[in-house]
């Protein structure tokens, strides 16, 4: 075997690699793969020395080592991914020397007196637990405060979705644009390629539709729909099944289905259902044990003697002296 220092071993990538060693073009294939594990398995083994060769920590599991940094560039399949541009929060805290901070996720409630998170379901604040709303004095009178507060809520949204969707162009004009975006937009090629922008078709777009339609709990049972709007197509076939409770048809739908699975049998394609040679095979074996058996019992009653009981009688026999009286 080789020397280990004739070899270059990066153990940060655990590879190792013979630049002495050429194969034989002339050699067959089985040779080369034979010449290929043999090589193999000598450069695992230099990595496996090299390794033990480290400085290492005891633990129940064995020795622990921590490996040096690689020293072999392995080449990337995908470019490096462009970096995303700031947002405009970003940049007005990057002025303004704002740092982000850690919040607590539950926060005290003073109006229902228990803890509650900070955002989601059952949040601090919410408003179906404000039960009187005070009025102010700028307050124009016939408001209702309850939908004034759910008007600039969902102005707000508004603004934090069309916030979000302008720092999404500005990503797409540097071509900085999330992987999971740029593969739901089909239409806008992914960051590194060449490609060209693809058109959807409008088949395309109503299998997309039906898809998001159906996606909700319920299947978009119970989600609103346009005027126009037309039920997504179910290329697949339904699964029927009978009621679990019995009712009115239910003993004709038992009976329908027990025909069926009956004639389906019975039918003239049966061969291909029923292995008929088998059974009739299984049919004649039957026969042939039953009448083994008759042969067998026949024979043995021949030899058999009529069995005399040894036993004594109950009725005693009369005496000598009986007799002669």
């Amino acid at each position: 075997m080789a020397e280990s220092s004739s070899y270059e071993i990066d153990l940060g990538n655990l590879m190792a690699f013979n630049p002495q060693y050429s194969f034989d073009s002339k050699s067959s294939r089985e040779e080369l793969v034979t010449q290929a594990f043999e090589q193999g398995t000598v450069l695992a083994q230099a990595v496996v020395d090299a390794l033990f060769n480290l400085p290492s920590t005891q633990d129940p599991d064995g020795p622990i080592v921590s490996l040096p940094a690689p020293t072999t560039k392995i080449p990337r399949s995908k470019p490096l991914p462009k970096p995303k541009p700031p947002t405009k929060w970003e940049l007005f805290a990057a002025k303004k020397g704002i740092q982000k901070r850690k919040k607590e996720k539950l926060i005290f409630d003073e109006q229902v007196g228990t803890w509650k998170r900070r955002h989601g379901y059952d949040r601090v604040n919410d408003d179906n637990d404000i039960p009187i709303i005070e009025a102010k004095a700028t307050d124009e009178p016939g408001t209702d405060p309850f939908e004034q507060r759910q008007k600039e809520k969902k102005s707000r949204v508004d603004k934090q979705e069309k916030n979000r969707l302008q720092n999404l162009k500005q990503a797409s004009k540097m071509g900085a644009l999330p992987s999971h975006i740029q593969l739901a937009a089909t239409a806008l090629p992914i960051t590194g390629t060449q490609g060209n922008p693809k058109k959807i078709s409008k088949e395309e777009l109503q299998k997309v539709a039906g898809m998001a339609s159906s996606a909700t709990a319920s299947g978009g049972k119970f989600d609103k729909k346009f005027s126009d709007e037309k039920p997504p197509k179910h290329e697949k076939k339904y699964r029927k099944f009978l009621p679990a409770v019995e009712g009115s048809g239910m003993g004709t739908l038992e009976r329908q289905q027990t025909e069926k699975v009956l004639n389906k049998l019975i039918s003239q394609h049966s061969h291909e259902v029923l292995n008929v040679d088998k059974a009739v095979n299984m049919l004649n074996m039957k026969k042939e044990k039953r009448q083994r058996k008759q042969r067998e019992g026949s024979t043995s009653n021949k030899f058999k003697g009529n069995k005399k009981s040894f036993k004594k009688s109950s009725k005693s026999r009369p005496t000598n002296k009986q007799k002669s009286k």
